[in-house]
């Protein structure tokens, strides 16, 4: 544990960093035009007024968990299998593979449609309220239904290309999906008078987009290799996947379901406490493309490693990267934590939504470095193999976050501002724990 300890806070072997960063450059920079499209959404939904912005908040953890699922937790047992394969000289397993990722990500983009598309307001309703669940209504059918399979499958595609190496292919399409969106929803929700719904159809017309560039790149052998579509579906094949997707896709749902009970005890002070905390959950779940960016290198990175039996090197990939991720993350929370109030108010006007996101931040902008770190090591969890100990990551951050939030905000009477500290604690809980699995004890070749 001594030698994990001074490795990881060890300056950095150049070769690594210079790895991660070549591979990390492009996705980066998509997730940062993500980010920028993702904080032009919220603008777009405050603009319609508070109710509205309330029924998005209700609805954005079940989107972010869509995007989360398709794109780092599923996303990420596709491009790690993909990559151990390749590290390992399975080329034909790794052509295989691209048809079971696809099934995969029709049937659950299909389980988000089914649910949220034709059931919103009974979701909904149980989370914000039925006031909010009105709002929230038809932007989920709209979203859901038109853009849960395209979002599933263009990331999934797009995972197929990262575990190839192709980073920077599958992020000039994502540059394109994200700088799209905002024009579209704008144009969808304002000059054709959609409203919100029209923010949710413009987010599935552009994934229909990226869906049909991403697989034409991918047929046409651009992730190294070309897929083999005509193979009989294989339990084995299923499981390379699987055994990864499976366990992040858990992580990335008890990530989000700390939002939607958190969002739920919040819910009886009003429509704007609601909204408020839909703001600052959202500096949360914008640090996620940012550290992203290095994620998926090292998904790929440390999977080839570990296909090739090099766990030492896939070690200090996973320590540099994790390095890089606090630093990025941990700047930005600080600067928001300093200025709470002017992040809440490029989203919005009503000083009450203000004033109740600023409480909020202030607490918990302080905790995202720690959520960088975590973030990165839990993708290079992925490419290693070994979930254990980021799933643990996740039950602890929602038993301090939600348990945390009963104990301080009602017991010890510290109403909202117990709970915002709960959240602020439940995120550096999950940091901690997740690092403590990135060692030796835990990475070995079996």
């Amino acid at each position: 544990m001594a030698d994990t300890l001074a490795a990881a806070v060890a300056p950095p072997a150049p070769s690594t960093a210079r790895q991660i960063l070549a591979l990390a450059a492009p996705t980066a920079l998509s997730s940062i035009l993500q980010v920028v499209a993702q904080i032009a959404e919220t603008w777009l939904a405050a603009r319609q007024g508070t109710a509205a912005l309330a029924g998005w908040s209700v609805v954005l953890p079940f989107s972010l968990l869509m995007q989360q699922m398709s794109a780092g937790a599923m996303g990420g047992g596709v491009s790690s299998a993909t990559a151990r394969a390749l590290g390992a000289g399975r080329r034909d397993e790794a052509s295989a593979l691209v048809l079971h990722a696809v099934l995969i990500a029709v049937l659950a983009g299909g389980a988000f449609a089914l649910l949220l598309a034709l059931y919103p307001r009974a979701v909904l309703g149980a989370i914000g309220g039925a006031a909010a669940a009105e709002a929230a209504a038809p932007y989920a059918m709209w979203l859901f239904g038109l853009g849960a399979v395209p979002v599933w499958l263009a990331n999934t595609l797009a995972s197929v290309l990262r575990g190839g190496g192709q980073h920077a292919l599958a992020a000039r399409v994502l540059l394109l999906t994200w700088g799209a969106y905002p024009p579209v929803a704008w144009l969808l929700a304002e000059p054709l008078g959609m409203g919100l719904p029209g923010i949710g159809a413009a987010l599935g017309a552009v994934f229909l987009a990226s869906t049909l560039v991403m697989g034409t790149a991918v047929l046409r052998g651009r992730a190294g290799f070309r897929p083999v579509l005509r193979v009989r579906p294989s339990g084995a094949m299923f499981w390379r996947i699987l055994s990864v997707g499976l366990a992040a896709s858990a992580l990335a749902g008890v990530a989000n379901l700390t939002t939607i009970l958190v969002t739920a005890r919040i819910a009886p002070h009003g429509p704007a406490a609601v909204a408020g905390y839909g703001i600052s959950a959202r500096l949360e779940f914008l640090m996620i493309p940012i550290a992203f960016g290095v994620g998926s290198a090292l998904t790929a990175l440390v999977g080839r490693a570990v296909g090739a039996g090099r766990w030492d090197q896939a070690l200090r990939l996973a320590w540099t990267g994790g390095l890089m991720a606090f630093l990025v993350t941990g700047a930005i929370g600080l600067a928001v934590a300093a200025a709470p109030g002017a992040f809440a108010s490029f989203f919005t006007a009503d000083p009450e939504v203000i004033g109740l996101a600023r409480r909020a931040l202030s607490f918990t902008g302080f905790a995202f470095g720690g959520f960088g770190l975590g973030m990165a090591l839990y993708f290079a969890s992925q490419g290693a193999g070994r979930m254990g100990w980021p799933l643990a990551a996740g039950a602890s951050r929602i038993g301090v976050a939600v348990g945390g939030g009963w104990l301080l905000g009602d017991v010890l009477g510290m109403g909202l501002d117990g709970q915002f500290l709960a959240v602020a604690l439940g995120i550096t809980a999950y940091g901690l724990v997740t690092a403590m699995g990135v060692r030796r004890g835990v990475w070995a070749g079996r």
